[in-house]
């Protein structure tokens, strides 16, 4: 998840509500993997810190690999011209050459910047180690150091709930679901597929069901890697090599490699839950990393089918599945290897 550095402080909502607000920090730091919290938070600064009016000579941008550092903080101790402020933004930083470096020369600016400059460092890809000279210092005075790290493929369902609810629409838990998995990484990829489906979706539909992205992303809501793992789960061996076939005729929309990963995630949380003495909702939940009660359901129906030696065995043969589809030992194709993964996960072998 995006957070700040500084004592956690705020995060993604809390800093755009103070942007919103017109509560500026004298430096922002922005930085990390997930670029897509990084750029609203830019967005949002450069339409909100010097008026259109006056960006012409208030709002300067430099980017990295053509910077000079020192233009930069020269730019940044100048008043603002016939206005509040002004708005200096060093972006692609991670590009300057020995970059890290040459922003620590910034630490000496941060500890006492101009209360009229907006000092904004966009630093993508990486994030700038914490003993380095510019975050220590950032970390003692008033200033932003946000991180935004790439989310796992189990953290994702909060940002689909949040940004749907931020656009005005519910979403069905098997729709959240289905993103996760079909669409997945990068927030900027996951959050234009549901744009499109809320327009798809008009002004008439108030929620983005399964339905409604089968028809117009193409995820069949029937064969899908969820259906698959419910149905191994209740071990309904018919329909799992039902939805098996379904994939090896639609191979572009279900490459083994991504179904075999959620396979694997399942049956990993499973043996988790198998060896967990305390099976309440909610220690089972916090041993899970799961969100809500609904999450749990796969794993209780599991739990009545498999124990755990059950749940390791198939664990090691989706190991051996991802060696045979490497042509290690096989010349089978990913789908015929995966029909013999699903019988030997319901054979125990």
């Amino acid at each position: 998840m995006a957070l700040t550095d500084k004592n956690k402080g705020p995060g993604f909502r809390e800093l755009m509500s103070s942007i919103k607000k017109g509560k500026f920090s004298p430096v922002y730091i922005l930085m990390g993997e997930e670029t897509y919290y990084i750029d609203q938070i830019v967005k949002a600064l450069e339409n909100s810190v010097v008026d259109e009016a006056d960006r012409d000579f208030n709002s300067m941008t430099f980017y990295g690999q053509d910077s000079d550092i020192g233009r930069v903080i020269g730019c940044a101790q100048q008043y603002p011209v016939m206005a509040e402020r002004q708005l200096v933004m060093l972006k692609e930083a991670q590009t300057m050459s020995q970059a890290k470096s040459q922003l620590d020369k910034l630490s000496s600016y941060v500890a006492h910047p101009n209360p009229t400059t907006v000092l904004v460092v966009v630093y993508k890809g990486d994030v700038i180690p914490a003993t380095s000279s510019l975050i220590k210092k950032a970390k003692d005075v008033d200033c932003v150091v946000f991180r935004s790290d790439k989310l796992r493929d189990y953290q994702l369902s909060g940002p689909i709930m949040d940004y749907c609810a931020s656009k005005g629409i519910g979403i069905d838990e098997k729709a959240v679901s289905l993103l996760c998995d079909y669409i997945g990484n990068p927030l900027s990829k996951l959050f234009g597929e549901i744009d499109k489906l809320i327009v798809a979706a008009g002004a008439d539909v108030k929620r983005i069901s399964p339905e409604l992205i089968e028809r117009n992303i193409g995820i069949s809501k029937d064969f899908n890697t969820f259906e698959l793992v419910k149905a191994l789960s209740k071990k309904d061996y018919p329909k799992s090599m039902m939805i098996v076939e379904y994939f090896s005729r639609n191979p572009r929309q279900n490459p083994g490699v991504m179904i075999v990963a959620t396979i694997f995630s399942y049956f990993s949380k499973l043996f988790i839950a198998a060896v967990t003495r305390d099976k309440s909702d909610s220690s089972l939940m916090a041993a899970l990393e799961l969100k809500t009660p609904y999450a749990l359901r796969d794993y209780r129906d599991g739990l009545r089918y498999y124990n755990a030696r059950q749940a390791l065995a198939a664990i090691h043969a989706i190991r051996e599945y991802d060696v045979h589809s490497k042509g290690i030992g096989s010349t089978q194709n990913e789908y015929e290897l995966l029909k013999e993964l699903v019988f030997r996960i319901f054979a125990g072998i």
